[in-house]
């Protein structure tokens, strides 16, 4: 099925290139000139992505991410911008862009964000907020694990969201730079590394149950390429 892209975009000519560019490769194309359209564009509809501009009138680029995240939280959003700062694209990131394009952009490389970004959506599809491991019960909204009534640890935020990120791609191997960009929020080159090596060692060390009985690990290190979730580490429905 061809994938449905809104552009978000206030400037007639950048608006227009981009939605012609989309077109012209495969892809069903709406617009919207500000953000009010452009946040009821990308929530009234199924969508499959958002490119989004910062600086647009009747309401803020994040203001209407702020909106997509808070009615579609996994609908992916790639910002596209003259605004090129750190800060400004890890505000972005932190609010849960996917990826954030820089302008002046060439069309080959828009259009390898885009495919790149659709290609990972469909891992994203469902927000994973309880888990299994074994024996051992995860709420990763709470950020709780229990091995029955008696016993439980908690969990910090980011140890959470990178369980979470984890299992949403568990199918692949996740890159440690990947990590930092998309669960830390960060650029590779801002963070170390070995942040998220730590941050797996306390993890496994915090899903040991305290009765001494075997839990498998959580995340398995895949030498010199990164993490990925273990098979024994999968979503469960949420109780209701």
């Amino acid at each position: 099925m061809t994938a449905r892209i809104v552009v978000v975009e206030d400037e007639p000519a950048i608006r227009r290139g981009v939605v012609d560019v989309l077109r012209v490769s495969g892809y069903q194309v709406d617009e919207a000139a500000d953000g009010k359209t452009g946040l009821d564009l990308s929530t009234s509809s199924p969508v499959d992505l958002v490119l989004l501009d910062l600086l647009l009138p009747q309401m803020d680029g994040l203001e209407v991410l702020r909106g997509i995240r808070k009615k579609q939280p996994t609908l992916p959003v790639i910002i596209l911008t003259a605004r090129g700062s750190e800060d400004d694209r890890v505000r972005g990131l932190r609010l849960g862009a996917d990826d954030y394009v820089v302008k002046p952009f060439s069309a080959k490389e828009l259009l390898a964000r885009v495919e790149a970004v659709l290609r990972r959506s469909p891992h994203r599809a469902t927000e994973v907020l309880q888990a299994r491991l074994g024996h051992a019960k995860l709420d990763l909204k709470r950020g709780e694990v229990r091995w029955g009534k008696e016993s439980s640890a908690e969990l910090s935020d980011t140890e959470a969201s990178l369980l979470r990120y984890l299992i949403q791609h568990r199918e692949r191997i996740v890159t440690r730079d990947e990590l930092l960009l998309w669960v830390w929020g960060v650029s590779p080159d801002y963070l170390e590394t070995r942040t998220i090596d730590m941050h797996v060692a306390r993890l496994r060390a915090k899903l040991r149950d305290p009765s001494g009985k075997t839990v498998p690990d959580a995340v398995v290190t895949v030498r010199g390429r990164g993490y990925m979730a273990s098979p024994d580490l999968q979503p469960a429905e949420a109780p209701r």
